[in-house]
């Protein structure tokens, strides 16, 4: 027999989730309907890239782990939240600022962020406490750490020669690119470690999560997950080196060593795995842990549940349709760039280009290259020009760079900044420098024009082009690249110094024209 008030009580806590379960899953999938082009992006980068393929098993993941808390969920009543609604609504406003600077990874962590208050805005915060793990590991899902990779080949590149001296190997060593006897070598993305990294950091934590009660030890063992990838794979690029040496570069070359590195790194974490169940805590079955628990708090009435999905679409809705406006007000196509007109002193060549050099950057409107002659003295001209920016089409991105690092041609070896005067306007700059075939060398200086603002920070540049679309202004961008070969040291600087001294004015004055003719 059940006595009367517990059947009363768990009578009107079902029927509280008979209503706020469904409810929530509408509030859901009416979220992903609304930022559906945000979703898709995220599950094409799941789809095409191996570093964030693990993003497809996210979701079932966390709902799979949602699933083994139903018994404790079923003693909590189902309130409400007003607060998770307007937080829910600085999600939106991140979204937004995400979409008008391009920021790919903002508008999915916001997106996601949006989907995780949406639990508390509907069915309040006690049940989203007991739920906070699988929320949370709902961030997995976005495909964000390609900012690392330039460090971790650094590190990369570091351990790998010193390991090849400490083993009586001769190197030299030219930014990413190794000599030995036995042939050259190149740390490229590939062998940044990063998916390794992502991958240890998303498994780990789910291990610990299952494996471990206490904080502290969940704790430890996530940040061991984040240090024992980046060790193997110092330990796997030296492996692979010294395979290729003995060998006669006969193994570990071409696409078997990222074999032989997947197979190094699975070894690896299992390892990892094995030690760390040596110190487990036996898990406290959800049934035992929550059937005690009391449901707290009146439960809202269904049209309280309905009035708040309500609220959540209605304020998440707001932020596509703010979007839709700019974007509705935007410019129309670019036709071309406007002409540069005279650059004293300096001449432009007809024969084009010495150097069978092109920078990496895609999905311009328009663009122009050109070489320009002074005294002997040769330099190039680069403009790209960027309107209508999207998630696919951007002015700043990962993708767009000096040197693509699978070019057969040429490799970057050096970078730098330097402070320098351009259209008397204090500027800092990027400076690279890139050796060809030959011996070749060549001395690039970068930088960008936002709608009439110069920087050379990539993050700058998002912050202005958001700005600028906020307040109405367009997106109107520019890549300026100079470069002139090197010779004598402090020739080329000179050159491109006294280029940038002449062209300054016509640059400028070329991209403001380009930019008015709206």
């Amino acid at each position: 027999m059940i006595p009367r008030e517990t059947s009363s009580a768990a009578a009107a806590t079902d029927s509280g989730w008979r209503t706020a379960g469904p409810v929530l899953a509408v509030v859901v999938l009416i979220i992903l309907a609304l930022f559906s082009e945000t979703a898709l992006d995220m599950a094409s980068i799941w789809w095409r890239s191996d570093t964030y393929a693990h993003g497809m098993i996210v979701p079932p993941i966390a709902l799979w782990l949602a699933w083994r808390l139903r018994a404790g969920l079923s003693a909590l009543s189902p309130r409400a939240s007003y607060l998770a609604v307007v937080l829910l609504g600085g999600a939106g406003s991140a979204w937004l600022l995400g979409q008008v600077a391009a920021v790919n990874a903002l508008s999915q962590f916001a997106l996601v962020t949006m989907l995780v208050l949406a639990v508390p805005a509907v069915v309040g915060w006690q049940v989203t406490r007991l739920l906070a793990f699988p929320l949370l590991f709902l961030f997995f899902a976005v495909p964000f750490g390609d900012f690392t990779q330039p460090k971790l080949m650094e590190w990369t590149a570091d351990a790998t020669v010193a390991g090849l001296r400490l083993s009586g190997i001769p190197v030299y060593r030219e930014g990413q690119h190794l000599v030995i006897p036995s042939g050259n070598w190149a740390v490229v993305e590939a062998c940044s470690g990063v998916r390794y990294l992502i991958a240890s950091i998303t498994v780990g934590t789910l291990y610990a999560y299952l494996t471990y009660r206490t904080l502290w030890r969940r704790l430890l063992f996530v940040l061991v997950s984040i240090i024992v990838p980046v060790l193997a794979n110092w330990g796997r690029a030296y492996m692979i080196v010294m395979l290729g040496h003995l060998s006669g570069n006969k193994l570990a070359v071409g696409v078997d060593h990222l074999v032989y590195g997947w197979v190094f790194f699975g070894i690896v974490i299992l390892a990892m795995f094995w030690v760390g169940a040596r110190w487990r805590e036996d898990e406290v079955l959800p049934q035992q842990a929550t059937a005690v628990v009391p449901a707290t708090g009146s439960r809202a009435s269904p049209a309280a549940l309905l009035a708040a999905a309500v609220a959540t679409v209605l304020v998440a809705g707001f932020w596509p349709l703010a979007l839709w406006q700019l974007d509705h007000a935007a410019a129309r196509e670019v036709k071309g760039l406007a002409p540069l007109g005279q650059i004293a002193g300096w001449q432009p060549s007809d024969a084009g280009s010495p150097y069978d050099w092109q920078p990496r950057f895609a999905g311009d409107d328009a663009r122009r290259q050109a070489v320009f002659l002074k005294d002997g003295q040769r330099v190039g001209l680069f403009v790209a020009y960027y309107r209508h920016q999207d998630q696919q089409r951007k002015l700043v991105s990962s993708t767009n760079v000096l040197v693509a690092s699978e070019d057969p041609v040429w490799a970057r070896v050096a970078g730098g900044a330097k402070e320098m005067s351009f259209n008397q306007q204090p500027l800092r700059i990027r400076t690279a420098e890139l050796r060809g075939l030959e011996s070749t060398r060549l001395l690039v200086w970068q930088w960008y024009w936002i709608n009439g603002r110069w920087t050379s920070s990539e993050a700058v540049a998002k912050g202005y082009t958001a700005l600028s679309r906020l307040s109405g202004q367009g997106d109107d961008s520019a890549v300026i690249l100079l470069f002139a070969q090197q010779g004598r040291p402090g020739e080329a600087d000179a050159a491109l110094a006294d280029f940038a001294t002449a062209a300054g004015a016509a640059i400028e004055s070329a991209l403001r024209q380009t930019a008015g003719e709206r």
